[in-house]
């Protein structure tokens, strides 16, 4: 984006402010995970300051688990789109509520991350994460492992595109604010 992507002004209000307030209607507690040198807007939210190095977004995911020492959902400070209720859903994916792709199956481990996929491809964000996954998300990162790469060593509940339609556009609930384009895509969507 070019700038504090988190300040980014859509509709008014800075981008961060959509995820955030979708994690507080949710019921979750909510923190924010960055890394010291970024400039975010006001925030009443508990800031956690993940390592300066390396830049990498597995770095957010690791940190949110090691200070939670709990299961955490992570959601990115670019996705104005996704919902209070998909976030309170996936807060209990993991356990009764779980349903893998094929068939509908329920999660088969309490102890299993849940992401969902769009497209065919699997999202990191929103996604829940568990304490379990600590050690195998420490180990990709040490070897820059991609995202992709990271989730699959997971082997993570994948909750099907088709579950998250009853909660809207599945699409538009994963959508990121990743360059200007998509913030013009924003501004239209929220808008219109």
């Amino acid at each position: 984006m070019g700038t504090a992507k988190a300040a980014v002004d859509l509709c008014g209000r800075p981008l961060i402010s959509y995820p955030l307030g979708a994690a507080r209607d949710a019921g979750l507690d909510v923190v924010v995970v960055a890394k010291r040198a970024s400039r975010l807007p006001p925030l009443r939210e508990r800031i956690v300051y993940e390592p300066d190095s390396p830049r990498h977004p597995l770095c957010g995911i690791v940190a949110a688990l090691r200070y939670a020492g709990a299961p955490v959902i992570a959601v990115g400070c670019d996705m104005p789109f996704v919902s209070a209720a998909v976030l309170a859903w996936l807060a209990r994916v993991g356990g009764e509520t779980g349903r893998g792709r094929a068939g509908g199956e329920a999660c088969s481990s309490p102890a299993q991350a849940a992401v969902t996929e769009v497209d065919g491809r699997l999202q990191p964000l929103p996604a829940l994460y568990r304490p379990a996954d600590l050690p195998k998300l420490e180990r990709a990162l040490a070897r820059e492992c991609s995202l992709q790469t990271a989730l699959q060593t997971l082997a993570p509940c994948i909750i099907a595109e088709q579950a998250l339609v009853a909660f809207g556009e599945p699409r538009r609930l994963c959508f990121s604010v990743n360059a200007p384009g998509n913030l013009q895509t924003a501004r239209r969507w929220m808008e219109g």
